[in-house]
């Protein structure tokens, strides 16, 4: 068994699916049929049960799935350190952000990588903050830009770069909300406004807090994924919502809205990069984590 088998099935692993994973490893379907049969022949079990409606890893298969992994960055890790040795670095590593983070903090930071190791290529995969932790935790990425959760899984390191408040927004445009928010003579009538909420993630936990705190049992207009989707909504009217500072004043319709003076205020956020404590053993990834820590002059928080 040698490290491509180990690609293969960590990609089999991840797509369920022969075909996708042929395409990538540029085989047949059957070749790979044919690899994953050997390596259930060498280790003496079936890794993965199949029929004509689906495929699923056996509890043999994810173990195997855990050390195929673990094997695989070692094998990284050792390349990198072995390339590395009195010359340039090269490679690829992989990280995830959302669209904001991505022309905000990542801005600052891009350029100083790449003067720094040109030879090291960066893969910037966009999606929604509440999904960075999840990410670099499956494995599937070797960092993420990520707000700090209240509790950050053993395994994971953070490494702050900045923190923005958390703001509760209104809309400057005719509206339902905008007309409550107008004859409130002293605190918005929040049990009356239209929320528009995070289906999940931090943002929605501490609003969730907030409302308990202070007794209030929200009209929920519409729950959304990314803090850019509920500035877009306020700014149109639909309610008010709650986002990073961050997200609002680089948002296209931060006119759109209005920030609203809110008692008590909500905990901000921590916003800096996540990583497994093993991936930080690869050259490669050290390299962009010591490269943020020196742009921004950051602390890692405690593991």
């Amino acid at each position: 068994m040698d490290i491509r088998d180990l690609e293969l099935f960590l990609h089999l692993a991840d797509s369920l699916h022969f075909s996708r994973t042929g395409e990538l490893m540029h085989m047949s379907p059957s070749a790979v049929s044919r690899s994953v049969q050997r390596m259930e022949a060498l280790l003496g079990c079936r890794l993965l049960e199949r029929d004509k409606r689906q495929v699923r890893l056996t509890e043999a298969g994810r173990r195997f799935r855990d050390y195929a992994r673990g094997a695989h960055l070692q094998w990284e890790a050792l390349q990198a350190e072995l390339q590395s040795d009195g010359r340039q670095l090269h490679g690829e590593i992989s990280l995830y952000c959302s669209v904001t983070a991505a022309y905000s903090v990542l801005s600052v930071l891009l350029q100083a990588f790449r003067n720094r190791h040109p030879g090291i290529e960066l893969k910037v995969h966009t999606g929604g903050y509440e999904d960075a932790i999840e990410r670099v935790q499956a494995g599937d990425e070797d960092l993420a830009v990520a707000a700090r959760p209240e509790r950050l899984p053993a395994k994971l390191r953070f490494l702050t770069l900045s923190h923005t408040p958390l703001l509760f927004i209104a809309p400057n445009v005719p509206s339902t909300a905008a007309e409550l928010l107008a004859q409130a003579d002293t605190d918005p009538p929040w049990a009356q406004l239209p929320f528009v909420m995070s289906e999940r993630g931090l943002a929605r936990q501490q609003l969730d807090q907030w409302l308990r705190q202070q007794g209030i049992r929200p009209r929920i207009y519409a729950q959304v994924s990314g803090h850019e989707a509920i500035v877009s909504m306020v700014g149109l009217g639909l309610g008010v919502g709650v986002v990073p500072e961050l997200v609002l004043i680089n948002s296209p319709q931060r006119e759109q809205v209005r920030v609203l003076d809110v008692s008590p205020p909500l905990a901000p956020f921590a916003i800096g990069l996540c990583a497994p404590a093993q991936r930080l053993e690869n050259p490669l990834v050290r390299a962009f984590w010591d490269c943020a820590r020196s742009c921004y002059r950051p602390t890692m928080a405690p593991a």
